[in-house]
């Protein structure tokens, strides 16, 4: 392998940095800033929002990275962290017990919360990222006003297609009953 590009165990050791937060991608450490504070207080009150509506089986957590299994564990690989993740119950157990990171096989929900120097990776590029990975929904949540969230479900022809987008409230139904409220997001 290539000196300069990393495995997703090796990305995994090498830690947390002192500033911003890191993604792995085809081997390349990629920095990010820090997030603000309203993108911040958004993830957690959208977290707040789901813990209480998920079924028994998943777990809502916070921007933890995710090994995407887009690559053999020798070769350079990937791993993002999206701002809100829900998981299988046992993925933290499994995290604890083995190591490692979680598995993009664990997440059933990755969620982006769109920042301005994030817009097209959210879009574009982390879209693409978590259809190839198999994660089943994908959301993206603009807190920019008016506030919004497209909701997108991956399909096996297609990739991810928009199954819905709201301004205000968002009734879902699939892959669990909830209500969110995103005027609280903001």
């Amino acid at each position: 392998m290539d000196g300069n590009l990393l495995t997703v165990a090796e990305y995994a050791d090498l830690g947390e940095t002192e500033t911003g937060y890191t993604e792995l991608i085809d081997g390349r450490v990629l920095l990010s800033p820090n997030p603000s504070p309203d993108h911040n207080h958004a993830s957690l009150n959208l977290a707040f929002q789901l813990h209480d509506q998920l079924p028994e089986r998943h777990e809502v957590l916070l921007s933890l990275d995710v090994d995407l299994g887009l690559a053999p564990p020798d070769e350079p690989g990937f791993s993002r962290r999206p701002d809100v993740l829900v998981v299988e119950r046992g993925a933290r157990q499994r995290v604890r017990e083995q190591g490692g990171m979680l598995r993009a096989e664990e997440v059933l929900i990755a969620v982006e919360v769109v920042s301005p120097s994030s817009r097209r990776t959210d879009n574009v590029h982390k879209r693409d990222d978590y259809a190839d990975a198999g994660i089943p929904y994908y959301w993206i949540i603009d807190i920019d006003e008016p506030i919004s969230a497209v909701l997108l479900r991956l399909t096996e022809e297609f990739g991810y297609t928009e199954s819905q987008t709201a301004t205000e409230t968002v009734e879902i139904t699939e892959p669990f009953g909830a209500t969110i409220d995103l005027k609280r997001l903001r």
